[in-house]
């Protein structure tokens, strides 16, 4: 009896495996075909059936600053009757999406293969007739000039077949959807006078080169004639290998003479137009990279409700007033690509027509598309929409201007969250930031690689937005009246798993000197390291705020703690002073402190004695100079409607000037005929772009990558 119960529940306790077995079996095969499709759609959604130009929402008072252009003749717009046609029967803001089901794919591949098929077999027969033409024709031609008694000068049979072969071609690029002729594909970017007498020039070419051509390919013909004479070769074969050089050589002049002239500098405008040389274009993408990530956004983040830190522009929830100062809100940290593009359809210099643009902006939220797959099973789905948004660009006129060197864009994270190299397709992250369009664009993360060229840092997104300028005077006033109790403070988690992390050592000193020193240990459980109004008031205590280098350089607490009139301790140049070189003055001594990461982890350097020993009225004109930072480090509310718009700039506003500015240095290299438009080795690109030259510098040691 004993037996058989131990064998009835081994037997139970099978098939509960075998159950919980199967039942897995089917969730992971339901992944997989999910999976799949995403992808599949990926691939088939941006065919170029299924491509459409969106409309783009510039705001009014960007059509009255586009109103203030030279009196010239307008561009020539492309014809917009078919393009129209396309968009009536389809919501702009949806996009069609192929379901991709089997059938629809076997009646593609057939209708593809059909189509190939057919031209084979028309070049075929095309090449027999042409052959049977000749020989005929040269039977003919024999024996007239026999009858005749004298031979045909070679020069005439030569441009004969030169005017035929001419036509063919002529009439191969009428048809050809690659080559098209001005007539079709008018210049967008410069007037049209200019258009039009560059084509009445290509015009009187093609005359000179059509009475031109045939004399020099007559003498190439003759050489060949005469060397055709040693070959036992049939003479219809010869014929027809001459031709086919002759029809290459036609298609490689014909393509370059109809190859797009487009001018890289945009259109002028008046003198006074206060946008001259600021206006922007912005690309109207497939809501696919956008807005759709937004409808989706419980889909962004498995532990974090992204749909309530998405709302508001990107900002988060509201805040109550902090210090009696409205404007405070529960902004998260990756939110920055939300509020960038907000902020950006409210520019004064945003312009529909892009001749006038002196750079343009790519919408799409790289942080957030990855953020999907960065902890799922299948590493390439992080790159599928970064690559149909490459395909989607090299396919705008825009972009064809200087290849992608006058586009940025913004991503709300890292720079190592896109730098995934293809060796290792199960690292960290995407390889949006290798690719080679993104290389010749202007990326603008949180943070920045020092090693490379086209990503610059830009300040993490703080919980300050005011709408108003008087709110920014209101806070900054406070700020300076405020009684700061402690020396200096720390907020944070040690790193133990980093070796050369030196977050123990400052908090070891923090705990030491208590009565200068407030620490708040972000330890787990600890949830007021996640409340905002908890951290400011360790910020607003303190006089100086210790930023150590975390998992990265960076740190968003460095952000908040400057908005808090607190004085940053920086242990690495990397943490700020290479990073936003275009919101932060050069001189580090105005608003900082740096005490090197290396002193701290052999114990040679005490903070509390360093900053104490500080005079007091250095420490004064330093707090002063951050306070006066406050504005240039955090973005305005987007909603907000400032009266006195123009008294300060924010973050937004100081990084479009310097993405205009890195645009126009590009623009001037290029003008010039420089092939290397770039004067430095790209490993040496932070100390480019801190000091301008490339020389040895006492921070080389931090840099080195050995």
């Amino acid at each position: 009896m004993a037996i058989e119960k131990s064998s009835s529940k081994y037997r139970t306790q099978f098939w509960y495996v075998a159950m919980v077995s199967f039942l897995l079996w089917l969730v992971l095969l339901y992944l997989f075909s999910s999976s799949a499709t995403t992808v599949h759609t990926h691939e088939r959604l941006f065919r170029q059936e299924n491509v459409i130009n969106l409309p783009i929402n510039v705001p009014k008072h960007d059509q009255e600053s586009d109103q203030a252009v030279l009196p010239v003749d307008v561009v020539p717009q492309r014809d917009q009757e078919s393009d129209q046609a396309a968009v009536s029967d389809v919501d702009n803001k949806t996009l069609p999406v192929n379901t991709g089901n089997d059938t629809s794919q076997e009646v593609q591949i057939s209708e593809d293969a059909k189509v190939v098929t057919d031209l084979v077999e028309e070049l075929e027969k095309e090449k027999i007739e042409n052959e049977k033409k000749r020989a005929d024709s040269g039977l003919s031609g024999r024996t007239t000039r026999s009858r005749r008694g004298h031979r045909e000068p070679r020069k005439a049979r030569s441009s004969s077949r030169l005017e035929a072969e001419m036509k063919r071609v002529r009439h191969n690029d009428d048809t050809d959807e690659n080559h098209q002729s001005y007539d079709k594909e008018p210049n967008l970017f410069e007037p049209k006078n200019d258009v039009e007498s560059k084509k009445d020039r290509v015009d009187d070419n093609d005359d000179m080169e059509s009475k031109q051509v045939p004399n020099d390919l007559s003498n190439n013909d003759s050489q060949s004639d005469n060397t055709s004479e040693t070959i036992s070769k049939p003479k219809t074969q010869r014929d027809f290998a001459s031709n086919k050089t002759v029809s290459k050589a036609k298609n490689r002049v014909t393509s370059r003479r109809n190859r797009p002239k487009v001018m890289i500098r945009p259109r002028a405008t008046r003198r006074n137009d206060p946008c001259r040389g600021k206006y922007v274009y912005m690309h109207d993408v497939p809501s696919l990279f956008n807005e759709e990530l937004l409808k989706n956004c419980w889909t962004l983040s498995r532990w974090t409700d992204m749909c309530e830190l998405t709302s508001n522009f990107g900002l988060g929830p509201r805040l109550p007033n902090m210090e009696g100062v409205s404007g405070w809100f529960a902004t998260n940290q990756f939110t920055l690509e939300v509020i960038f593009h907000n902020r950006m359809k409210q520019y004064r210099c945003l312009t529909k027509d892009s001749s006038l643009a002196s750079a343009v902006y790519v919408p799409y939220y790289p942080g957030l598309d990855l953020m999907r797959f960065l902890w799922g099973p299948f590493p390439f789905m992080r790159d599928a929409a970064a690559l149909d948004l490459m395909k989607w660009l090299r396919e705008r006129p825009e972009w064809k201007r200087m290849d992608g060197r006058d586009h940025f864009m913004v991503a709300g994270r890292t720079t190592w969250d896109f730098m995934r190299t293809p060796e290792n397709e199960s690292d960290w992250g995407n390889r949006l930031m290798i690719l080679p369009e993104i290389r010749n664009m202007t990326m603008l993360l949180i943070e920045s690689s020092p090693w490379n060229r086209h990503g610059f840092a830009v300040p993490y997104p703080t919980y300050f937005h005011p709408s108003t300028n008087a709110e920014i005077l209101q806070w900054q006033n406070r700020m300076r009246r405020i009684k700061r109790r402690y020396l200096f403070s720390f907020v944070g988690a040690p790193r133990p798993n980093l070796g050369d992390s030196i977050r123990t050592e400052i908090m070891d000193q923090c705990k030491a000197s208590r009565r200068k020193c407030k620490l708040l240990e972000c330890v787990s459980g600890s949830q007021k390291c996640y409340k905002p109004d908890q951290i400011m008031k360790f910020f607003l205590s303190s006089t100086f705020c210790l930023q150590p280098p975390g998992d990265s350089y960076t740190r968003r607490s460095t952000f908040d703690s400057i908005l808090a009139g607190c004085i940053p301790v920086f242990f690495h140049p990397g943490s700020a002073y290479a990073q936003y070189i275009w919101h932060l003055p050069k001189d580090i001594s105005k608003y900082s402190v740096f005490i090197p990461e290396k002193n701290v982890k052999e114990g040679k350097a005490s903070i509390e004695k360093v900053l104490s020993r500080i005079p007091r009225g250095k420490v004064v004109a330093m707090r002063e100079e951050v306070v006066r930072l406050i504005p240039r480090l955090m973005y305005f509310n987007p909603s907000g409607k400032r009266g006195d718009a123009g008294r300060f700039e924010d973050a937004f506003d100081v990084a479009v000037d310097g993405v205009l500015q890195r645009v126009e240095g590009l623009r001037k290299r290029i003008e010039e005929g420089n092939e290397d438009i770039f004067e430095f080795p790209e490993q040496f690109s932070w100390k480019y772009n801190v000091f301008g030259n490339v020389e040895k510098h006492e921070w080389d040691s931090y840099f080195d990558r050995h």
